[in-house]
C-alpha cells in the first residue's frame, strides 16, 4: 500500500486521489465495470471463438487462415445470400420507418384518453414471439388453405402462390418482418415526437406553413437522430433475423429467400462446416461495422452543428 511520502514522491497526493474518486466520471466507470467485464464475457468470447473456429478446416483439427473466405468470396452462391439478405434487410426497414413514422404521427394527434388504447392495440405485433406470429403468416400464405386467395377468389383474381414464386416468397419475407418491427418504430418516433416543443409548430403554423413544410422544416430535424438510430438497430436485427426466414419458407423456394443466418445454420448443423458456418456469419460484421459508421457519423455531424 502506497504511503503519503510515496505518493508525494510519485507526484500524486492524497488528496488528489481523493478529487478523483469522488468525480462523478470515476464513480460512473467503476459502477459500470461489473456490467462491462461481463459484456466482455458474453460478447467477446464468443466472437473470439468464432473467429479462431472459421480459421480451421471442416474437421476443426488443422489451421487453415483465411481459406474460408476466400471459398466464400469466390463463389457466386455467397454473394446471391448476400444480395438476398441486404435486399430483405434494407427493404423491411424502410417500409418500417415509413409505417412507424405515419403511426407515430396519428398516435401523436389523437387525445391522450384514447392513445393507451391504441398504443396496446398496435404493440401487440412486437410482444408476440416472432415463431408464433411467423406461424400464424405461414399458414395465411399457405398455398392450399390460404386466408389470402380465398379473399382474392371472392373478388375475382387468381390465387397468389405465396411461398412457391421466388419474388412472392420475398415479397412473404418482407411483410411479415414490417408487420413485427413497425410497432417498435412506432414507439420510438412517438417518444421522439413527444419531446418537440409545440411552441415550434405553433410558430410554423402562424408563418404559413403547410403540413408537410412543418413536417420536412420541424418534425424531421428534431427527430432525426432517433430515427437514424432506430433504423441502425434494426437493420442490425435484419442481417441477423433467422426465425422468420426459417419458420417462413426454411430459405426456399429454391434458396430465392436464403440469408446469411439461415446459410449459416445449413451449413454448420445441415452439412457439418462449423467453420464454414462461421465464415458465413462472420461476413456480418463488416457491412454492419460500415452501416453503423455511415449512421453513427451522421448522428454526430448534425448533433454538433456543423
Amino acid at each position: 500500500m502506497l504511503t503519503a511520502d510515496r505518493l508525494v514522491e510519485s507526484g500524486r497526493s492524497p488528496g488528489s486521489l481523493r478529487r478523483l474518486m469522488q468525480r462523478k466520471s470515476t464513480l460512473a466507470f467503476l459502477m459500470t465495470l461489473p456490467l462491462i467485464a461481463l459484456i466482455l464475457v458474453l460478447v467477446a468470447y464468443p466472437a473470439g471463438s468464432a473467429i479462431y473456429l472459421s480459421t480451421l478446416d471442416r474437421s476443426m483439427t488443422r489451421f487453415v487462415g483465411l481459406d474460408n473466405f476466400a471459398r466464400l468470396f469466390g463463389g457466386g452462391r455467397f454473394w446471391t445470400v448476400l444480395y438476398q439478405t441486404s435486399l430483405l434487410a434494407i427493404t423491411a426497414v424502410v417500409c418500417k420507418a415509413i409505417i412507424g413514422f405515419a403511426a407515430a404521427h396519428f398516435m401523436h394527434n389523437i387525445p391522450a384518453r384514447g392513445q393507451r388504447t391504441w398504443r396496446g392495440l398496435l404493440l401487440v405485433p412486437w410482444v408476440i414471439p416472432p415463431a408464433m406470429s411467423t406461424l400464424a403468416w405461414r399458414q395465411l400464405f399457405d398455398p392450399s388453405f390460404s386466408a389470402f386467395n380465398w379473399i382474392l377468389e371472392q373478388v375475382g383474381i387468381h390465387r397468389v402462390p405465396w411461398l412457391a414464386e421466388p419474388d412472392w416468397a420475398r415479397f412473404c419475407i418482407i411483410l411479415a418482418t414490417v408487420w413485427l418491427g413497425a410497432p417498435f418504430f412506432m414507439i420510438m418516433y412517438l417518444a421522439s415526437l413527444k419531446s418537440v416543443p409545440d411552441e415550434l409548430y405553433e410558430a410554423a403554423s402562424i408563418d404559413g406553413a403547410t403540413w408537410w413544410q412543418r413536417t420536412r422544416y420541424v418534425t424531421f430535424p428534431m427527430t432525426r437522430n432517433v430515427i437514424a438510430v432506430t433504423m441502425l438497430f434494426s437493420l442490425i436485427g435484419g442481417f441477423s433475423g433467422f426465425t422468420i426466414v426459417n419458420v417462413l419458407t426454411n430459405g426456399g423456394p429454391l434458396g430465392a429467400t436464403q440469408v446469411l443466418a439461415t446459410a449459416a445454420f445449413v451449413i454448420s448443423l445441415g452439412a457439418g462446416n462449423f467453420p464454414m458456418g462461421a465464415a458465413v456469419s462472420l461476413c456480418m460484421v463488416p457491412v454492419l461495422a460500415l452501416a453503423a459508421t455511415l449512421i453513427l457519423r451522421s448522428v454526430a455531424r448534425r448533433g454538433s452543428g456543423s
